[in-house]
């Protein structure tokens, strides 16, 4: 679950991270270019992969990451650590900023992560009608607040096809459209917004 920009490490970082002795690392080279937030950058991230954590779960998490890039993030420990969100993003102080969450998290423990943090985003591979009618009613703080995206499945899906313990790519974003270039391959999908109905 180790994450370095630009390729280099910061002093500490590697000797400091939490890596779960029994997971997979994965090795990922990005070259992202996110045209909707004006985000360029080059990342080397090493991500531990839980023992149950499905490859669609590994990549949503992975493009999660690339989609909220912003200083201070960082992946946790994931499933290994319940209270903790998939990825954080601190800042200087150490003060949880955005709590990023994948998958179909539940209503307690978003009502929980609104409190901890100021902006709560979900990036869900599951089928987002589910999620929407999972949630739908349910007592969340600053429910209104929250930010919930369905990722393309079939995007996912490609992507998993393809995936390696190494792997390098880049990935376009523009209008919440995705464009993912490995060699002379290019993947596309779309990051939808979902809408919870008020309570």
């Amino acid at each position: 679950m180790l994450s370095f920009r630009n390729g280099r490490p910061p002093p500490g970082s590697v000797a400091g991270s939490p890596v779960t002795l029994t997971a997979t690392i994965y090795t990922f080279e990005i070259r992202l270019a996110d045209v909707d937030r004006g985000v360029y950058e080059t990342l080397a991230l090493r991500v531990a992969r839980h023992p149950s954590e499905t490859a669609e779960y590994l990549v949503t998490r992975v493009l999660a990451y690339c989609l909220e890039f912003a200083e201070g993030i960082a992946f946790t420990q994931g499933l290994a650590d319940p209270d903790e969100p998939a990825i954080a993003v601190r800042d200087l102080t150490g003060a949880l900023r955005v709590w990023i969450d994948i998958g179909a998290p539940d209503a307690a423990r978003l009502h929980r992560a609104s409190k901890a943090a100021r902006r709560v985003v979900v990036y869900t591979h599951r089928d987002p009608g589910q999620l929407v009618r999972q949630l739908a009613g349910e007592r969340i703080h600053r429910g209104e607040a929250l930010e919930l995206y369905a990722v393309d499945r079939r995007l996912l899906a490609e992507l998993v096809a393809r995936l390696e313990r190494r792997l390098a790519f880049s990935l376009s974003v523009a209008d919440r459209h995705l464009y993912l270039t490995m060699g002379a391959e290019t993947l596309s999908g779309v990051v939808e917004p979902l809408a919870l109905a008020p309570r």
